[in-house]
């Protein structure tokens, strides 16, 4: 009986680890794409002046979350990527020029 609880405990482990590894590159993958996003947003920051346009724009904003609610297969709610976005956003709009 102590060696299955401890066979299962290694397995558990193991497990974990496992999965810990496909986060860390997931995160890696993540970070990439969060920083090519950022270029691109850089871009149209700096175009923005020359089409007249405003450099926030809320109806653009509820656009990304409708097509991001689009893209969710889940487990995520909506309610959540909404959150995770808004931060997005956020840092965004907070990053300086190039």
């Amino acid at each position: 009986m102590v060696q299955q609880n401890l066979e299962q405990q290694n397995t558990a482990v193991e497990g974990i680890q496992e999965h810990r590894a496909h986060i860390d590159e997931i995160d890696k993958q993540i970070v990439s794409l969060l920083n090519r996003r950022t270029q691109h947003a850089l871009a149209i920051r700096a175009l923005k002046p020359e089409a007249h346009m405003g450099l926030y724009d809320p109806r653009r904003e509820e656009e990304i979350f409708s097509r991001v609610y689009g893209f969710n297969e889940g487990p995520l709610y909506n309610d959540s990527l909404r959150e995770i976005y808004q931060g997005i956003l956020k840092v965004m709009k907070e990053i300086p020029s190039l």
